[in-house]
């Protein structure tokens, strides 16, 4: 393990971070990568390589890239955990904003993935491990664009884990539950500007409640068990292709596995606060 070389984004906090740290403690060269220099400053004290990168700008990832194999001689793990959730009515959504959440959430991993595969390939084993979310195999309530970039980054990692496994790649997906992370707050922030008022305002209204109290309580897990997920995963032989992990991950997928769509709808309905049922129509 001391010889392996990993990329991982969205390295400045939460998830990233912790797998950052997880990832070094197991003996591997970490790059930590984040679009600004002074949020990588405790990964830099701990002995991790920081990396200015946009994964929303070629040219930064070109760089990148260059320099980890310029310093290092090689790359062996890609993790791509850069990504935010941008909650509001689909109806709502500038798709100016839409087309930011796919930018990032994946878009930006898949360009990072297409630029490190040639040195994957030239040099055998490696491993692309794609943070994506339970969010990827279920849906909640004014959270579509977010969902349907998770979605797609599940389609995308499935159809790629083919495609490279004849050079001895692996790809793995990690589908976190609720994570003690400022990412419900920022959610939370995000909802309300966008659906605060308006038609969708009381739906707005519960959900970004629920995404606070989800942020601040207790229940939610720590980034570690994610950052112990993707470790796993890096260093297993053979490791799986998905690791659900986290507060209510695998019974959530689950229960959206074996429910009726409509039964499904009113569980998370009720989950997040929101009146249940169809209204009645005149006549």
């Amino acid at each position: 393990m001391s010889t392996r070389i990993a990329l991982v984004t969205g390295a400045s906090s939460g998830i990233g971070e912790a797998t950052a740290r997880a990832l070094a403690a197991a003996g591997v060269v970490v790059y930590g990568a984040a679009r600004r220099l002074d949020r990588l400053e405790a990964l830099a004290s701990a002995g991790i390589r920081p990396l200015v990168m946009d994964v929303t700008d070629d040219d930064s990832m070109r760089a990148g890239v260059a320099r980890i194999i310029d310093e290092a001689g090689r790359l062996d793990v890609l993790v791509n955990n850069a990504g935010y959730g941008s909650y509001g009515a689909i109806e709502d959504v500038p798709l100016e904003e839409a087309r930011r959440q796919f930018d990032v959430n994946v878009f930006g991993a898949m360009r990072l993935t297409q630029l490190v595969l040639p040195h994957l390939r030239a040099q055998g084993p490696g491993t692309i491990v794609n943070i994506t979310s339970m969010g990827g195999r279920i849906h909640t309530p004014l959270g579509g664009w977010y969902h349907a970039t998770k979605y797609a980054l599940e389609a995308l990692s499935d159809c790629l884990r083919i495609e490279v496994a004849p050079f001895g790649i692996d790809v793995v997906v990690i589908e976190p539950g609720g994570i003690q992370t400022e990412w419900g707050a920022i959610a939370a922030g995000n909802l309300e500007g966008t659906s605060g008022t308006g038609a969708y305002a009381d739906q707005a209204a519960a959900v970004a409640s629920s995404l606070r109290s989800e942020a601040d309580g207790t229940r939610n897990s720590p980034p570690s068990v994610i950052a112990d997920a993707v470790a796993t995963a890096v260093t297993a032989r053979r490791p799986r292709t998905r690791y659900a992990v986290g507060f209510g991950a695998k019974p959530l997928i689950a229960a959206k596995t074996v429910l009726p769509d409509r039964t499904y709808d009113t569980l998370i309905s009720r989950a997040v606060g929101l009146p249940t049922g169809r209204p009645r129509t005149a006549g």
